[in-house]
């Protein structure tokens, strides 16, 4: 029988020490990658047993022989537990293969086509017809204070294979669905991951399924629990479970207690997890054994490759020539190009090009041609005879008909709706009652209302029905753009000061943003926007006293940029060392440091950071941030740094600093904390709750979306541009003070 844990010896533990430092990491480090407990790695390093299959994983990340290190050293032994797990290994391949056959016609049809818009049937997702083009992601550790472009991109699959826990971020419309898909269908043929059994599930549709089954039972209904769990307890499963943003706030807790009830009692499995960007602290504060990754936009290939497909789908003669064109027109544009970064857009742009052979530039022009398209589609399919309550559905009533389903269900999170949530609330009934007030032909209990949703769903492709009698727009984005419409043409005084506080809710920045680009003047709801993120944080007078430090540091600099954007720069620098990061800044902070002032400032910090974990990094922060922080220091801050320098080089022998580090270390860092404090008024530790943290959380996103809006092709006077821009971040008591007449410099 295989044993089920194992130990090192002796000399194999001095083979995982020697292996460790030639990695150059600690067993801190080296939890971190293995996704394994400190508590375990030491149990590893100390000789005391360990379960196999994790034995196995930390010899694998160490690059050692379980064997060659292992009590096992016997070679009979060892050949007779070989023996064993080949046995054993093959018992389950055969289990693995047998559920894969039962379950492949259920997820090719669960994930093995997609929804074109214009086409009125589902096309394959891959194959000689298929659409799908692969797309690369960034690791986290690539997107601190980067734009999307900056990074080393990874192919998704590669990021796949590379993390067993994986949680795939992204915008709306950047493939996150397809690509769950994807990985599903490729799993299913053998072509990634054959071992394994691929296990999909849309979460949204999982919180919201009336018999509340557990997530097992959800995930794979036409297999008995017995026989998952059987195939889970050996890892072999791919579990791809989408859209946790959509999940609905009173059924978020037990949904998110489902998923980690199946990764406490199945976490040797490959877990894949999408969610919007807009609420990845939701997804990482709840599933921190997870690496994130970013869907990075398609670059120049991928466009051309996607582009090429989709006209192939719709005329394989014209393909070449039209790719060709459109691909012109993307490059006689910038802002085009930028829109065509995106899937969902760049379907759009196809689709709009396709038919119009003109290409609009602005993201909500893009969905208003695309939308008057899917829309006079159904016109040009119709029956020349068509029901009396149907006749005067024109395109344009059509639109104001799905704006105002979208409002009124996304107010009440509503992402999927029941018929008889839309007849409680009369929305199809009322429409049609003005429709039609002045005929007396039309008969209100003759209106089917579920007969117009079937012909949206039929005929455009803008809603879609997921079962009996419940509907949804096709893709969220269409949801927030037919809200943004819907807010726009109404423009009453409650629902603005409403639209105005979205502006603090992550859910809805994307009808925020949408909003704003549709108005024809667009200042006195970002006016309004500034206000309610002002309010967040006005009350709490720790948060308030970050502020004004943020105004004074800011102030103290000499420094050829705006107010604002300094002011942006010592928010993020502040989060460095505060047990929390905001992925900022405001467009703009990191890309400062020509400046002497913010150079000097972002090494001390950088320096005092790194200090604080400092073990193998020796050199580094010797050289590369105490170093260069004293070429930018002068006077006596440069002396003390010297100093403190000179006290790391002392114990530079590697055999004493552990104990020299343990017995003075923490001294060592409080001097070069007071140092810094004493001449340059960084690092202080503000000492932020959860609470708190979280407040200045929202209030970052809030201001970073704010001021992507001044920055996008919308239209805002220039004096409420102007009082936006010179209160950014500012503390309470100090906006409306006439700060802004003591501007720096207008660069």
């Amino acid at each position: 029988m295989v044993e089920k844990s194992l130990q090192a010896t002796p000399e194999g533990k001095k083979a995982a020490r020697d292996a460790l430092t030639g990695l150059g990491i600690t067993q801190q480090q080296l939890s971190t990658r293995t996704k394994l407990s400190l508590s375990t790695i030491s149990k590893f390093f100390n000789c005391k047993p360990v379960d196999r299959i994790l034995f196995v994983q930390v010899c694998e990340t160490l690059k050692l022989d379980w064997r060659s290190i292992s009590s096992l050293y016997d070679s009979e032994e060892i050949a007779e537990t070989l023996e064993q797990e080949n046995q054993q290994t093959a018992k389950i391949d055969a289990i693995v293969q047998s559920i894969r056959g039962s379950v492949r016609s259920f997820i090719q049809e669960q994930c093995g086509t997609m929804r074109v818009l214009d086409m009125t049937q589902p096309i394959e997702l891959t194959g000689d017809r298929g659409i799908y083009t692969n797309i690369n992601v960034l690791e986290k550790s690539h997107r601190f204070g980067s734009s999307d472009e900056e990074g080393v991109p990874l192919p998704g699959l590669v990021a796949v294979s590379k993390y067993k826990k994986l949680i795939v971020l992204g915008r709306p419309g950047t493939g996150k669905t397809t690509f769950l898909k994807f990985l599903a269908v490729s799993c299913m043929k053998g072509d990634f991951f054959a071992d394994q059994v691929p296990m999909f599930a849309v979460l949204k549709d999982f919180a919201e399924d009336e018999k509340q089954p557990n997530l097992i039972e959800f995930i794979q209904p036409f297999l008995s629990s017995n026989k998952i769990k059987d195939l889970l307890q050996q890892g072999r499963g791919l579990i791809l479970l989408d859209g946790l943003d959509e999940v609905r706030e009173e059924y978020s807790r037990r949904v998110i207690k489902e998923i980690q009830n199946l990764l406490n009692v199945h976490c040797d499995n490959q877990f894949v997890i999408t969610c919007r960007i807009a609420t990845k602290n939701y997804a990482s504060e709840r599933f921190q054994s997870f690496t994130e990754v970013e869907v990075a936009n398609f670059d120049k290939r991928q466009i051309e490759t996607f582009a090429h497909k989709w006209f192939k789908s719709k005329s394989q003669s014209e393909a070449t020539i039209a790719t060709e064109e459109f691909l012109s027109k993307l490059a006689g544009s910038s802002r085009i190009a930028q829109l065509a970064t995106t899937p969902l857009l760049l379907t759009l742009l196809c689709l709009v090009f396709f038919k119009k052979r003109e290409l609009p530039e602005k993201t909500s022009e893009l969905y208003e041609q695309a939308k008057e398209l899917l829309l006079n589609e159904w016109d040009e399919r119709r029956e020349i005879k068509r029901d009396v309550e149907y006749r005067r559905l024109s395109v344009k009533k059509q639109k104001n008909l799905l704006s105002q389903i979208a409002l009124s269900t996304f107010e009440g999170q509503n992402y999927s709706f029941k018929l008889n949530i839309l007849t409680e609330i009369e929305i199809i009934t009322s429409f049609f009652r003005e429709l039609y007030k002045s005929d007396s032909d039309f008969d209100e209990d003759e209106l089917d209302v579920k007969e117009v949703m079937r012909l949206f769903e039929e005929k455009c492709g803008l809603l879609i029905k997921q079962e009996k009698d419940i509907f949804s727009f096709s893709h969220l984005a269409f949801h927030e753009f037919f809200t943004a419409r819907q807010i726009k043409e109404t423009r009453n005084h409650d629902l603005m000061e409403q639209v105005a506080s979205y502006i603090v809710e992550e859910r809805c920045h994307e009808v925020f943003r949408l909003t704003v680009e549709m108005l024809p003047e667009a200042g006195a709801l970002l006016r309004q926007a500034k206000q309610r993120i002002d309010s967040l944080i006005a009350e709490d007078e720790n948060l308030q006293q970050f502020l004004t430090w943020v105004m004074q540091k800011s102030d103290s600099v000499s420094v050829p940029y705006k107010d604002g954007v300094i002011r942006a720069f010592y928010f993020a620098l502040a989060f460095l060392h505060n047990d929390f990061n905001l992925t900022f800044a405001l467009d703009c902070s990191f890309n400062l440091f020509t400046s002497d002032d913010l150079a000097l400032d972002n090494t001390l910090i950088w320096a005092s950071v790194g200090t604080s974990t400092l073990d193998h990094n020796l050199d580094i922060v010797i050289d590369s941030c105490l170093g260069v922080a004293i070429e930018k220091a002068n006077g006596e801050l440069r002396h003390e740094l010297q100093e403190l320098r000179n006290q790391l080089f002392a114990w530079r022998n590697r055999e004493t600093l552990k104990q020299l580090w343990k017995e003075n270390g923490e001294a060592w860092i409080e001097q070069l904390r007071a140092a810094i404090i004493k001449h340059r008024n960084i690092r202080h530790d503000w000492q932020f709750s959860d609470e708190q943290k979280e407040k200045l959380q929202q209030y970052h996103d809030a201001n970073k979306l704010l001021v992507h809006c001044l920055n996008s092709d919308c239209y805002v006077s220039l004096d409420v541009r102007q009082e936006i821009e010179e209160t950014l971040l500012l503390p309470i008591s100090e906006i409306g003070s006439g700060r802004e007449n003591n501007v720096k410099t207008t660069e």
